[in-house]
């Protein structure tokens, strides 16, 4: 699995919630219709008023690969770049491990994968 993990940053909140409100449908039409495309989230971070939060999970490095020649990749930079993206960090994530975050009492975890981590 793949995880990417972003940040945009726009002049204003004004900016930012027209970015988030009109790419909507965008991130609905990657979710439904991109084979691989576990989750696809570009929303308000709810502590900086101008910044999205964005994260992508995709099954594997083909399936993000071919996101990127996808027309709701064309069509959510435009979206995203109408409202003047000031400032943005991007990563992707090689996952080659995963589990729950609770055990199953409930409770946070106190090691990971059999803590090797």
């Amino acid at each position: 699995m793949i995880i990417v993990s972003a940040t945009l940053d726009y002049a204003t909140r004004e900016d930012r919630d027209r970015a988030v409100e009109e790419s909507a449908p965008v991130q609905q039409a990657t979710r439904d219709d991109e084979p691989g495309c576990q989750a696809y989230c570009f929303a308000p971070d709810p502590c900086v008023p101008t910044r999205i939060q964005v994260y992508e999970l995709w099954d594997d490095g083909p399936t993000l690969a071919d996101h990127f020649k996808h027309r709701n990749y064309e069509d959510m930079k435009t979206v995203l770049n109408r409202y003047g993206i000031v400032g943005t960090e991007n990563r992707m994530y090689l996952i080659s491990a995963h589990e729950p975050v609770y055990s199953p009492e409930g409770l946070p975890r106190e090691t990971f994968f059999d803590g090797s981590a």
